[in-house]
């Protein structure tokens, strides 16, 4: 039977040779040094919510769930070291018993430790340091394309662990991590919405500049802008609140938006109904003001989709701007969707998201290393996939003309022009890098081989 794998919002499948599920280093091993039983590329997979291709392949998939324990917790050092396949969820569950947490609670909860120490993550509402999960990593210890033992750390060899931080298992299949922790925080959320058109530049900088944390959510021509600060204790319905959030982001908004657009075929009422939508959302946020925000403990922004029905998700993508020009680009934005809208038809139907992300230099590919960022991410629950893909494609032309930055798991449909333009001789080196350790070509599979800079 043909092992079919498809990613969690249906986007991606593919049939590979052989899927391995190991339980310990040395299967690893014995995958990348007998390639006549398992063929290339070799690719290791953690929960499979790449929004591109780039753990898609026609040769092996390792899968990393068996290797999910917890080796360490000290926490007298703050640093949380186990294998790389445990999700992050599960990962903040064993933390939070010791009244610890990781610097950077990001919300896909599903994602492992092996993924976010080498792929690029985003959050900005635990981003008062790094907005970029991986940044936190202080060693790793990993599987050669050769099949041979390999790590790097802070101490040990700081310029090899930037390197591998955002290596998309290109350089080996990393199996063990450790990342810094801190104690347990309880956080409290405003939210403060704005006509877009009354925005001005010293407004968003004061926004920015004064935040601890800030995404911008924007329903129709409201921009809201929800930030954060520490407290010293959750509040009373704290739970609550983090049930509520939960709910809403792992069945509740995405269901009701795919909702609409799959049972109501005229287009006039479907328009309508999706209109009153965004005024509920406006109206949500505005309720939300007048009663002071929510509190909850850092660790419940993650949000567990396991059980989420395909009915309920949905899929999104991410391109980051400078921060001086995201003002101007956000406005030009909103005009892009709307032609596009008027043209084909189709909109997003949920909340458009922006998150800011302070500098960080910590990666190679960090998509912040030039300077703060402030993204822009359309997200959709798509009951057509032709049209979504459709507006993808075209955004991406959008955000390339603007100074765009991509990541390469989020930003479907990115090419090779927009990484090289987006990461300048950064991209250049990553890819001499991927090549030099690399040099058969072990664990490429066709999206980097379509990407990665030629000699």
């Amino acid at each position: 039977m043909p092992n079919t794998i498809v990613n969690y919002d249906g986007s991606i499948k593919m049939t590979p040779q052989q899927v391995v599920r190991p339980t310990t280093v040395q299967e690893i091993q014995e995958v990348l040094r007998n390639p006549a039983r398992f063929p290339s590329p070799v690719r290791a997979m953690g929960s499979c919510h790449s929004l591109t291709p780039c753990v898609a392949t026609d040769g092996t998939i390792i899968d990393m769930k068996g290797m999910n324990r917890v080796i360490e917790i000290d926490e007298a050092n703050k640093t949380f070291t186990a294998q790389a396949g445990l999700q992050m969820v599960d990962a903040s569950d064993a933390l939070r018993e010791r009244d610890l947490q990781f610097m950077t609670n990001i919300e896909i909860g599903n994602m492992t430790l092996g993924s976010a120490a080498t792929c690029h993550t985003k959050d900005a509402l635990d981003g008062i340091e790094f907005g970029q999960v991986g940044s936190y990593v202080t060693r790793v210890k990993w599987v050669t394309p050769t099949g041979e033992l390999a790590e790097a750390s802070d101490s040990s060899d700081p310029e090899l662990l930037r390197k591998f931080r955002t290596s998309y298992g290109l350089a080996g299949v990393a199996y063990e991590v450790t990342f810094r922790v801190k104690a347990l925080e309880a956080i409290h959320f405003t939210y403060l919405p704005r006509p877009v058109e009354e925005l001005t530049q010293a407004e968003v900088d004061d926004l920015l500049d004064t935040c601890e944390g800030l995404v911008c959510w924007t329903v129709g021509r409201t921009a809201v802008f929800q930030r954060r600060e520490r407290i010293e204790e959750p509040r009373l319905l704290a739970s609550l609140f983090a049930a509520a959030r939960r709910r809403l982001w792992n069945h509740t908004g995405a269901h009701g938006a795919h909702f609409i657009d799959q049972f109501i075929s005229d287009d006039r009422l479907r328009n309508a109904v999706q209109d009153n939508r965004m005024d509920i959302s406006r109206l949500l946020y505005s309720t939300l003001r007048l009663f002071g925000g929510i509190t909850l403990l850092a660790p419940d922004k993650m949000i567990d989709y396991s059980k989420t029905p395909q009915s309920a998700r949905y899929a999104f993508t991410f391109w980051a701007f400078p921060r001086r020009e995201w003002l101007d680009t956000y406005r030009a934005y909103l005009d892009f969707a709307d032609e596009h809208f008027r043209s084909t038809g189709f909109r997003c139907n949920m909340p458009l998201g922006s998150y800011y992300i302070r500098k960080d230099t910590a990666a190679l590919l960090s998509y912040s290393h030039e300077g703060e960022v402030f993204s822009i991410d359309p997200i959709h629950a798509s009951t057509d996939d032709v049209k979504w893909h459709h507006f993808l494609e075209r955004f991406n032309e959008f955000a390339f003309e603007r100074n765009g930055i991509p990541l390469l798991n989020q930003s479907p449909f990115v090419k090779r022009k927009h990484v090289e333009a987006a990461f300048g001789g950064r991209w250049g080196e990553f890819s001499a890098w991927i090549r030099s350790v690399d040099p058969e070509g072990r664990m490429l599979n066709p999206f980097f081989a379509a990407l990665l800079s030629p000699p």
